[in-house]
């Protein structure tokens, strides 16, 4: 069971839902019930702030961002403010780990991976430090990583942006960088002149899941939303911590 990466793709799915999930998932995997799982979906509109989000990072009013369409949810992951919406990919592995930082890498690793399959040269900034964590292209972002770990276990993950609308990372201070560029891969592959967008996101998540099972050593397997919920339905419920 351990050699292998369970690959549950899952559509899109309202933040509260996919957390729920998070965690039912993290109390199977801490219970040995399920192996390492990642998920991979998308989100309706929402701003997730991480623990180490500032006052500072929401310029309007609650009440503006609403009238907007978007939630705002506070959460346990590092890092600080970033937003999903449809479009883009999110993935959750749900994975033992022993070293957060090396983790974090790791993702990191695995997205440069697979963005290059797709003939884009990006890059990690771990040298300039915690706030430039995530994966750019020269010095436009394209990915975020923002993990947490309980007993031993992942939850929260990475978002990369593909063919989603970046307009509403400028009504925030995205990432707690005030200057940052946001990009995608969609707007990417049109700087390169390539007119075909209609497959990015889904070729896109089958290679973002072999680069992560790569990099973990692990045989990926992909399972139905049905078969995972088997899988949890005799999960203990816990804590978490």
């Amino acid at each position: 069971m351990t050699e292998e990466l369970w690959v549950c793709n899952l559509g899109v799915l309202e933040y509260s839902a996919a957390l729920a999930l998070q965690e039912r998932v993290r109390d199977a995997r801490q219970a040995g019930l399920v192996p390492d799982v990642l998920l991979q979906l998308q989100h309706h509109p929402v701003y997730t702030r991480g623990r180490r989000s500032g006052a500072d990072e929401f310029p309007f009013p609650p009440e503006w961002y609403a009238e907007q369409g978007i939630s705002i949810f506070e959460t346990d992951r590092g890092g600080k403010i970033t937003f999903h919406n449809p479009g883009q990919l999110v993935g959750y592995p749900i994975v033992r780990v022993d070293d957060v930082v090396a983790y974090v890498r790791l993702l990191e690793r695995a997205i440069v991976t697979a963005l290059s399959e797709e003939g884009l040269a990006a890059r990690d900034r771990a040298e300039e430090g915690s706030d430039y964590t995530g994966v750019w292209l020269e010095d436009r972002k394209i990915a975020s990583i923002g993990v947490h770990v309980a007993r031993g276990v992942t939850t929260h993950g990475f978002a990369v942006n593909v063919e989603n609308d970046l307009t509403p990372f400028g009504w925030v201070v995205a990432c707690g960088l005030p200057d940052v560029a946001m990009t995608s891969l969609a707007a990417e592959v049109d700087r390169a002149g390539c007119a075909d967008r209609a497959a990015l996101l889904p070729c896109f998540r089958k290679r973002m899941s072999h680069a992560l099972a790569q990099e973990l050593g692990l045989r990926q397997r992909l399972v139905t939303p049905q078969r995972l919920e088997r899988a949890l339905s005799v999960a203990p419920v816990t804590t978490g911590v």
